[in-house]
């Protein structure tokens, strides 16, 4: 991402502040967050942190990295311990350069990134991606095609070194602006 990018996603919270309102965590963090051997997360592209606080509440330490400042602030106000290092950064050069138990990506599709973060697991770590997949009875017509997986297309980013626990395609969550296919994977490095 660029300045242009922090400014797009600034602005996209001014233009729906609702984007930032408490949500429950992702169904698939709360299924196999449990699943990793230690309890040090990182949550790329947090947003107000929907699940680095789900996390906070299980014990982990946390670091939670975004580009935009009006939602870290909105996660900073949330936030109930001291677990939690917030990282404001720019996901296209942000360097993982730490081991993590348990990685979270949802709802920001970077495929690069998340060759970046499958070398940041430690072994026998947790990595959950979920984003939106392109199908033609989503709702939101003029999605980037660059943001959106292909149908099957998370699987093979985790061929070798890892055990895929679940991968399912499903509709989004019923809070959510428009009705738009996702699809997530949870798998654990050997």
């Amino acid at each position: 991402m660029s300045q242009k990018d922090r400014i797009k996603w600034e602005n996209k919270y001014k233009e729906n502040p609702d984007l930032l309102n408490e949500r429950p965590p992702s169904g698939a963090v709360v299924k196999y967050f449990d699943k990793c051997s230690g309890n040090m997360a990182l949550d790329l592209a947090c947003g107000a942190g929907r699940n680095t606080l789900f996390l906070e509440e299980k014990g982990f330490y946390i670091d939670a990295v975004d580009i935009s400042e009006t939602a870290l602030k909105i996660l900073a106000g949330r936030i109930k311990s001291g677990r939690v290092n917030i990282i404001s950064a720019d996901l296209d050069s942000f360097s993982i350069d730490k081991k993590y138990d348990l990685i979270i990506k949802c709802n920001y599709l970077d495929r690069e990134l998340i060759n970046r973060a499958k070398e940041a697991l430690k072994s026998g770590g947790v990595m959950v991606v979920e984003s939106y997949v392109e199908d033609d009875e989503n709702q939101k017509r003029d999605s980037n095609p660059a943001f959106l997986l292909n149908k099957g297309e998370l699987p093979g980013f985790f061929k070798r070194g890892f055990e895929i626990l679940e991968y399912n395609e499903f509709w989004n969550e019923s809070y959510e602006k428009y009705r738009m296919k996702k699809a997530f994977i949870a798998v654990k490095k050997n």
